[in-house]
């Protein structure tokens, strides 16, 4: 009678238990940048209440212009990363004072507003490719990639700083939005604009805040996905869809659900590329979006409007 191999039976479990660790590194560092770039648009969104697609590549300017900084002037590395977030914050308020504050003046509806941000969204990538061209841009700040050992899984220490900055965010924006005077103001004029009005709050500076603001985390996450990643001109696109997907999973109003959001898709993707070829990444993030859309619209943080009294 032949007994049983168990050396390789805890081989095989010892393998996909890695494996299973891997994976969940990987979903995390996904979540985390779709949560950088959800969170600033979810922001503008529970504000200005129109979807702000050329956000996204906001973010991508936010890496070209880390790459022109460092790169091409020769900046000290960490002053060109604040010149940089200083610089999305520029572009987010020229964007609000230029484009949508005149259709505001003019009343246009949410749809207008929504059309508007496509053509934007347009406008840049196109400005990107005559500034900088349509090849791939890298940046050579992070010359080690070595990765770090966690229960049989690798991060890199980039990845590790990702990570640590989403959560980061996620602080900071929940100290800001609740204990901040701009921040209530914000959630104020998220709630009921006629209401906020009333009381003195100005809508027009709260939608300009929140560009600016958004815009500014737009350029924190184009810093972090150049070093991550390359650039390209169109890359905008795709973060985009997957910031607005982690938004509508979290719950559009919310910034905090949005980055939630945004971390349970990036694990649902790379899980679900476990058992689906990698092609299919890009597939899965639309079928949770439709399936919320379908059946759970306001998403997994429902924000609870507070009675005025």
């Amino acid at each position: 009678m032949m007994g049983i191999d168990l050396s390789c039976f805890s081989q095989n479990i010892k393998e996909k238990s890695s494996l299973f660790i891997q994976i969940f590194i990987n979903g995390l560092v996904a979540g985390a940048i779709y949560a950088l770039i959800a969170s600033g648009f979810s922001l503008i969104y529970s504000t200005n209440k129109f979807v702000h697609f050329a956000h996204g590549t906001v973010a991508v300017w936010g890496g070209y212009l880390l790459y022109w900084f460092y790169s091409l002037l020769g900046l000290d590395f960490w002053l060109a990363a604040v010149l940089t977030i200083i610089s999305t914050a520029i572009i987010g308020f020229l964007l609000n004072l230029l484009f949508y504050k005149p259709l505001r003046k003019r009343k246009s509806s949410s749809s207008i507003l929504l059309i508007a941000s496509v053509g934007l969204l347009i406008l840049l990538e196109s400005l990107i490719q005559i500034f900088f061209g349509n090849n791939v841009k890298t940046i050579g700040f992070v010359q080690s990639r070595t990765g770090i050992s966690i229960a049989g899984g690798l991060i890199t220490p980039l990845q590790i700083i990702t990570i640590i900055s989403a959560v980061i965010l996620f602080i900071f924006l929940t100290w800001f939005m609740n204990k901040t005077k701009t921040g209530k103001a914000m959630r104020a004029v998220a709630d009921n604009k006629d209401v906020a009005e009333i009381v003195g709050i100005s809508a027009e500076k709260i939608y300009t805040w929140s560009f600016v603001v958004g815009s500014a985390i737009a350029g924190l996450a184009g810093i972090l996905i150049t070093l991550e990643y390359n650039l390209t001109p169109t890359m905008g696109t795709n973060l985009m869809i997957k910031g607005f997907a982690g938004a509508i999973i979290g719950g559009i109003g919310s910034v905090p659900g949005a980055i939630a959001g945004s971390f349970f898709l990036g694990l649902v993707e790379k899980f679900g590329i476990w058992f689906l070829p990698s092609g299919f990444q890009d597939a899965i993030a639309f079928i949770i979006l439709f399936i919320f859309l379908l059946f759970k619209s306001t998403g997994l943080f429902t924000v609870k409007k507070e009675a005025t009294k």
